[in-house]
């Protein structure tokens, strides 16, 4: 199997802001694996908060190339965890990895990768929401007024509370909310604040307190007016049994667990111990996020808009419709470069 490194940067439609910073224009890796004139795709930005870059994704694939030009393809999860003792330092370039197989996969079988997993097209499987980054009231409106439609929005939040922002929103839709603190929260704020959101229409709060503090969590799972719903405090497999007696429900990304095959262990572990789910993104292209559409009948939730926050798309394949998602039905993961 053939591996090859691509880099591209990602201009923003515009400047995105979060509690802990803005990006306009983001860095991403794009994996290209071939085998028998067939090719697999997938992807992994870098991200500050993770220590991840280009440099250090470019290292730890490097290091695995060996394997992956002699190793077998009969079960892209046997090849993820016969390389995982490599990668397990950067589970982003991990994550490009096993999506490409699985991409690869998938092809060899000439089926979309939803069908060769045994789901159905009529499946039930929940739209996606909108992101609405940290603005001034005035540009958060209008992000709202740029997408209008959706049943769902996601509002970014700061250490503020943000409960003036949810309040101007309000006004200009009816649609639901869901608010993000990014860990910018303290104790004190969050029982008042849920709710004052809950009478906004917020269906859930996600991340309110720093990513360790799970402990103080455990105060408002089930004493709240919303659920809560980890992230930043969900990375990998073994966390989430550490967010179960704190939290309501989970953020899976893709690029923290390492990929698709984590992730399917991970929706498994969480519903078995009573979690929602929900698969999240970065700032990818279509072919980053089309993993995650893969996986929609097994969610409760979905955040996978960030191709919809560029200003342009470097691949095609992916329908959306005030955020909900076809599957596709080309082979594979369905979505190639442009």
């Amino acid at each position: 199997m053939k591996v090859e490194c691509l880099k591209f940067d990602l201009p923003l439609r515009d400047p995105f802001t979060i509690a802990r910073g803005t990006v306009t224009v983001q860095p991403t890796l794009i994996v290209r694996v071939e085998r028998d004139g067939l090719v697999g795709l997938g992807e992994a930005t870098t991200n500050d908060f993770y220590g991840i870059t280009l440099k250090s994704m470019k290292a730890a694939l490097e290091r695995v190339r060996g394997k992956l030009e002699n190793c077998d393809l009969e079960n892209p999860a046997v090849v993820w965890k016969e390389l995982d003792e490599d990668l397990q330092d950067c589970r982003f370039a991990q994550c490009a990895l096993d999506c490409a197989v699985w991409d690869l996969y998938a092809k060899q079988q000439g089926l979309p990768l939803w069908k060769l997993w045994g789901f159905e097209a009529t499946d039930p499987r929940p739209p996606t929401c909108f992101t609405i980054g940290l603005d001034s009231p005035e540009e958060m409106v209008r992000k709202l007024h740029d997408r209008p439609g959706w049943s769902v929005y996601k509002i970014k939040l700061d250490a503020s509370g943000g409960l003036d922002l949810v309040q101007e929103l309000r006004k200009h839709t009816d649609a639901k909310f869901r608010v993000d603190a990014n860990c910018s929260w303290k104790p004190e704020q969050v029982r008042t604040l849920a709710g004052e959101l809950a009478a906004q229409n917020v269906e859930l709060i996600e991340q309110p307190l720093e990513h360790l503090e799970y402990d103080a969590m455990r105060e408002f799972k089930g004493a709240c007016a919303l659920p809560i719903m980890a992230d930043e405090s969900c990375q990998v497999e073994s966390d989430v049994d550490r967010c179960i007696p704190g939290f309501d429900a989970i953020n899976i990304k893709l690029v923290k667990c390492g990929g698709l095959t984590p992730a399917r262990r991970m929706i498994a572990r969480a519903k078995q111990r009573g979690l929602q789910v929900m698969v999240g993104c970065m700032t990818e292209s279509s072919i980053g996020i089309s993993a995650g559409v893969h996986l929609l009948p097994l969610l409760d939730y979905a955040d996978l808009d960030g191709a919809l926050l560029l200003e342009k798309d470097i691949a095609r394949g992916l329908s959306w419709e005030q955020g909900v998602c076809d599957l596709p039905t080309a082979p594979g993961l369905g979505v190639e470069l442009i």
